[in-house]
This record gives C-alpha cells, structure tokens and sequence, in this order.
C-alpha cells in the first residue's frame, strides 16, 4: 500500500492509514499529571468508549498491565455494561473521537466514579464538558469511515499513561515503531493469498485477546464488506469447525508454536480451508512476516490486518470509503 500509486492514493482510508506513521513518530501528550494523581489514589482504571475506540485501545493496555504485573488493576467494558457495574473507585476513561457517542455520555452522566476523563478528537465536545479533564488526541479529523489512526494514537495514549504512572521516562522507541509500521504498511503481499482471501465469504480472525485480531475482524466488515468473527484462544477448534466451510478462511495472528499442529489438523486438515498466519516468524501455514519490536508488536500486527484487509477490499471492487450503511458516529448523542 504506497500513496505513490493511484489505486490507494485516492481513498481517504489509505491515505489514514499511512498518515499512522507520522503520528507515532511525533507522538505526544499534554500533561498527564492529573490523570496520573488520580490513578495513584484509586489503582484502578477503567477504560470504556464504543467500537473501535475501546477494542483494540483498551484490551492492549490491559494485557501491557497484567503480561508485565504493573501494579495497577485495569477493565473494560461497553458504556451500557459499565453502567452496570460498581466503579466508586476507578479512575474512568471514556474514548470517543467526535465526543458525541450516546453511550459513553450516558455513562459519563449518570456514573459515580473517582474522577472522569475523556479521550477525544476535538475540543469542545459534550463529552469533555462532562469530564474532569479532557485530553485530545493529534491525529486530526478522519475522513474515512473505518477509524484507523485514532485507534493507534488512543493505544499510545494508555500506553503512555501506564508508563507515566509508573515513573517511567517518555518513551524513545517511537521512531522505531514507526519506521517498522511504515515497512508493515507498505510491504507487498503475496497476490495469492489476497486472492484467497478476497474469495472467502467469511474471514475469521484468532490469536491473543490483546484487541488486533478482534478490531481487525470489525475492521474487515468496514473495509472489505465481508463477515467476520474472532475466535478468541482455541474457539477455532472446539467446536465451530462443525460449521465452517472450506472456501472460508481463518487469520491466525502471532499463532502459539504448541497450537499450530491442532489449528492445522482441525481447520486446514479437517475443514480443507485455508490458515494463513501473520507473524514475526515463520509457522506451518503460509505466513504474512512482519518485524517485531517488543511492547510494541500488537500495534504492528494490526497494521499488518489493515494492509491485508485493504488490498482484500481493493481486489473485491469495493469503494473503501464509502460503505452503504456504517456510520462514522454508531450513535450519536443530539442536545
């Protein structure tokens, strides 16, 4: 995917994606202290905001916590389900570009929390007039309905919000990361397994709960206009292989060394479909590679799902910025 061509230069949703780079590299955030001070006093942190704003954001940041045992507790959940739930205590961030997002205002309303925070696009929103603090996120105004570069820039905001709390100097592998996201993004992909793919009229996504593969199977409903589903852990083969099809296909994303063999024998073996893996190293499916830079290979492998799905939707004749029925705002709280 390089703007230099014409077929991805003239759709919004390309030119996003590959604006990505940038924005980590010049990554930055305003003053977190009083975030900062909160979760000192609380220890809990609970992340809500709705679709793409929580997916990918929230579980990646919760897996950094628990994967490195930082002394924090940390939720997610949807704003109508946190409304639900006992959070006197928790220092509450609600993620939603345009600020507008109904749920998440409700929440922000009626919820008793330690202190509340938004996480937005733009200033001067309902949501950051609800809030303790607002903190807005760089990456400007996005075009394309699928949210792409927000997504990344909401990451590295948690991500430098946890690393803010526990003392830890500003991070210096931004350009790194964004040097290898620039090669992630603009790598070719063998022709075949796009072709494969695009053929599919299901495309399945497993791997870890850590938001890639669950926000890469929204993402391909937005980009290519193909089902989907995230099968989280080993779902794949208990018991939905009774009902998959060979010219269905499944993207196993970092697959475990010990889970190849059965992924293998249940799926491809037993179902006859094809597995095509993305990983930082060869496996026994035909395998995407990408780099790896540790903390950091979530952002990465997402990445990677967005060239795949956008050359998937290219193939498939797809208009990538103007679906028939998403909407850029799920839905939108009107005054």
């Amino acid at each position: 995917m390089k703007l230099q061509d014409q077929k991805y230069a003239q759709y919004a949703l390309c030119r996003e994606m590959l604006e990505t780079v940038d924005i980590i590299r010049n990554f930055r955030t305003k003053d977190l202290s009083q975030a900062v001070e909160s979760l000192k006093k609380t220890g809990k942190l609970f992340m809500t905001g709705e679709g793409s704003s929580r997916i990918f954001p929230a579980k990646h940041t919760i897996n950094l916590i628990q994967k490195n045992g930082f002394p924090l507790t940390a939720y997610t959940e949807g704003s109508r389900q946190a409304a639900e739930l006992k959070l006197d205590d928790f220092t509450l961030f609600g993620a939603s570009n345009s600020g507008k997002t109904k749920e998440v205002i409700s929440l922000f309303r009626n919820k008793k929390t330690a202190a509340k925070f938004a996480l937005i696009a733009h200033p001067d929103t309902p949501l950051g007039a609800l809030s303790d603090d607002e903190y807005v996120l760089n990456c400007g105004k996005e075009d394309a309905v699928a949210a792409t570069k927000s997504v990344i820039e909401q990451a590295l905001f948690y991500h430098q919000l946890i690393k803010s709390y526990l003392g830890a100097s500003c991070d210096k592998t931004m350009a790194e990361l964004a040097d290898k996201s620039r090669q992630v993004l603009e790598m070719e992909i063998d022709p075949e397994l796009i072709r494969i793919i695009a053929n599919a009229p299901v495309i399945y996504f497993a791997g870890r709960n850590v938001g890639a593969a669950e926000e890469a199977t929204l993402k391909t409903n937005e980009i290519t206009r193909k089902k989907s589903a995230y099968l989280e852990g080993t779902y794949a083969v208990h018991g939905i292989e009774e009902v998959m099809n060979k010219n269905e296909v499944v993207i196993v994303i970092d697959p475990y060394k010990e889970e190849e063999e059965k992924f293998k024998e249940v799926l491809a073996d037993g179902v006859g479909m094809n597995v095509i893996a993305i990983a930082d190293h060869d496996t026994v499916f035909p395998t995407i590679r990408i780099p790896s830079l540790h903390c950091y290979d979530a952002y990465l492998q997402l990445q990677a799902c967005w060239n795949v799905l956008v050359e998937v939707g290219i193939a498939s004749g797809v208009d990538l910025d103007h679906p028939t029925r998403a909407r850029k705002v799920g839905n939108e709280f009107v005054a």
